[in-house]
């Protein structure tokens, strides 16, 4: 069985390994997925790596598709994931309903967790936020830097920060409650797709791969993991 590999961010991660496996009965080709943080995936693929798929945020992918690095064929949309606010299950929710409320809670919070600006669209939105909302002074020493991905979602589950901000789907945990997103005026909703690679030695199987992921009868799948269907 020929596998593909495909490079991805966290966010579409618990829905790929819940439909994964159908699509390896229906269509004989195994995967082998990596899940980095943005900036990683993006050293890997400067560095020549051999995968077949990437999925990121459509922003990233038309660049790479401008430089010859992606194909324009069989690029689709996945979803649209928000930043939403977590807190341990059972703790208070803090109010999240307009900026200053956003900004309350968290100078309220003992500490905070987000990923590291720069590693990823959410991380570094948190960054500028806290910055825009002029309380990056008050927040030194309580900000924790960890991804979903390398442990914010134990940083929260443990008490370790308060509340974390993340993209709903990487949050969806039993440890964890959601607090809800944050208000328009300063939200971040990341459009994630899909595209195969110009170096793919199996450019048909990406493509099926991406079609199969897309596939409006798999749209439920993606509701569920905390994805807004794409804009038409």
């Amino acid at each position: 069985m020929a596998k593909l590999r495909i490079l991805s961010g966290g966010a579409p991660k618990e829905i790929f390994l819940e439909l994964t496996s159908q699509f390896e009965r229906q269509s004989g080709h195994g995967t082998d997925y990596v899940f980095a943080v943005m900036s990683a995936l993006r050293e890997m693929v400067a560095a020549g790596d051999t995968a077949d798929v990437l999925v990121m945020p459509t922003g990233i992918l038309d660049g790479y598709q401008k430089d010859g690095v992606a194909r324009a064929q069989g690029r689709a949309v996945l979803g649209l994931v928000s930043i939403n606010a977590v807190v341990r299950a059972g703790a208070p929710k803090p109010d999240l309903s307009t900026p200053d409320k956003v900004k309350q809670a968290i100078l309220s919070a003992r500490a905070i967790a987000h990923a590291t600006p720069g590693e990823t669209p959410s991380g570094t939105h948190m960054g500028k936020l806290v910055e825009s909302l002029g309380i990056a002074d008050a927040m030194k020493g309580r900000i924790i830097h960890r991804s979903a991905l390398r442990g914010g979602i134990e940083a929260v589950a443990s008490g370790e920060a308060e509340i974390g901000f993340y993209p709903k789907s990487e949050v969806l945990d039993a440890r964890l409650d959601l607090a809800g997103p944050l208000p328009a005026a300063i939200q971040l909703t990341t459009i994630y797709g899909a595209a195969v690679t110009a170096k793919s030695a199996m450019p048909e199987a990406g493509a099926a791969f991406i079609a199969f992921m897309a596939d409006p009868k798999n749209r439920a799948v993606w509701t569920q993991g905390g994805f807004d269907p794409p804009m038409k």
